[in-house]
């Protein structure tokens, strides 16, 4: 197509989302679920405007994808307001690594007893499939407060974290099949690909994210400078720590979710006989500068500007899996596969981590349920198509990661609403206790 024609296109589709944005709030479907549809009529099963081959294009579209789950980790970690010593990061903590270590064993068994792979074959399939989406689970994510309800703030939580602690377990696969050095007994795995990647990029992200955070806070404060451009900060932010993450060897997605994180607790620092301004009727420049309110209006700017950045990134992402689509043709497998890994391992795998959390039964249950799969998984097949995965594997991988998350998104999408309106209603019969929202 032309410019001009690419131009209409991108239009209609931006004004199409937003006079269909509260299409979802009446019927029971999700607004992904309306991109997927889309992506597939537009795609080469429909109108054939748009043609992501995974198999021709997987550097071009590893990158796409990798830039849309980034700014969904930040968003994410921005979103997050309780404490970080507070014993309710206990079940996204479990989640995001007890839960995503047996999805892959579990996974990974299918996939050598039940599909015929090789074992680096079936780790690379569980790895793949692992991690839950933060994109996706926006229905599930938890508010800002400091004591949101236990369930949305787990599953948002483990969607923040697993992405990226899902990368070890991906080179694993892929150094089992030949594509990436492990080190004598697994000894570079351990270190790099494992402790140091996990460890490194949270840390790297979360000392970026308070840093910056609190010398903004501070030049604005005491010297009335660096006022403004708070979508620079948001961008900026993330692009330093997911490259400084990149560069020393570790992960860039932790970095990036970490220093969302860190961003979010930067307090204010008052200064000595000053009061905090009235409620409403002040610029933003005043509240930006003045040191009881320099933080929040930080904050509440950059989350501003994330969450339509976040919206236009999952209305991206989702057209694109549902265009790929034609690209995978359903194998005999995936009939069986797909409701397997949504309806029996994910559910088997959250056991391993709820034991001492002392959930009811319904968070038990819908914690089973919402393990939904999306860009991130995407994402890593695309990072082992591009690392050399190919021939009868890369037409096994691709045709069960798609189909796994389209399903996924249709429905987790039905039901996230109905089942949603069950559990509030059951929450707030019930007395307060601590530890939920």
């Amino acid at each position: 197509m032309s410019f001009a024609e690419w131009s209409l296109f991108v239009g209609l589709l931006l004004i199409t989302m937003v006079l269909a944005s509260t299409l979802p709030g009446r019927l029971p479907l999700s607004s992904a679920m309306v991109y997927l549809a889309l992506g597939c009529v537009l795609g080469p099963i429909g109108v054939d405007v748009l043609q992501p081959d995974p198999r021709l294009h997987a550097d071009l579209l590893e990158r796409f994808a990798e830039v849309g789950l980034l700014i969904s980790l930040f968003s994410v970690g921005l979103r997050l307001g309780v404490p970080l010593r507070d014993r309710r990061w206990y079940l996204p903590l479990r989640l995001a690594f007890l839960s995503m270590a047996a999805m892959v064993a579990m996974v990974a068994v299918v996939g050598i007893w039940l599909l015929g792979l090789s074992p680096g074959a079936a780790v690379l399939l569980g790895a793949v499939l692992a991690p839950t989406d933060p994109v996706l689970a926006s229905g599930m994510h938890s508010d800002s407060t400091s004591r949101p309800d236990r369930l949305g703030f787990g599953l948002a939580g483990e969607g923040g974290l697993n992405d990226g602690a899902a990368f070890p377990f991906v080179m694993l696969g892929l150094g089992l099949l030949g594509l990436h050095d492990l080190g004598a007994g697994l000894v570079r795995w351990w270190i790099l690909d494992l402790a140091w990647a996990t460890l490194g990029g949270t840390v790297i992200g979360g000392l970026l994210g308070a840093a910056t955070g609190r010398l903004v806070v501070y030049l604005r404060s005491r010297h009335a400078e660096a006022v403004g451009l708070d979508e620079f900060l948001s961008l900026g932010l993330v692009a330093m720590a997911y490259g400084v993450a990149q560069l020393c060897l570790a992960s860039g997605f932790l970095a990036v979710f970490a220093a969302g994180l860190a961003l979010k607790r930067v307090r204010e620092r008052p200064l000595p006989d000053t009061l905090p301004l009235a409620a409403e009727g002040h610029s933003y420049t005043t509240r930006a500068t003045h040191s009881h309110h320099a933080s929040a209006t930080m904050r509440d700017s950059v989350q501003a500007f994330n969450e339509p950045l976040e919206k236009l990134a999952e209305l991206a992402l989702v057209l694109m899996v549902g265009a790929m689509l034609a690209y995978a043709p359903p194998l005999p497998a995936v009939h069986w596969f797909v409701p397997l890994a949504l309806l029996v391992l994910r559910p088997l795998s959250v056991i391993v981590a709820l034991p001492r959390e002392q959930l009811s039964w319904p968070q038990h249950a819908l914690a089973g349920w919402f393990g939904i799969r999306g860009i991130g998984s995407v994402f890593y097949l695309l990072f082992a198509l591009r690392h050399g995965v190919d021939g009868a594997l890369a037409d096994t991988l691709t045709s069960l990661v798609l189909w796994t998350v389209a399903a996924s998104i249709v429905g987790h999408g039905l039901t996230a609403q109905p089942l949603m309106r069950r559990y509030v209603a059951w929450r707030d019969r019930l007395p307060p206790r601590d530890g939920d929202g």
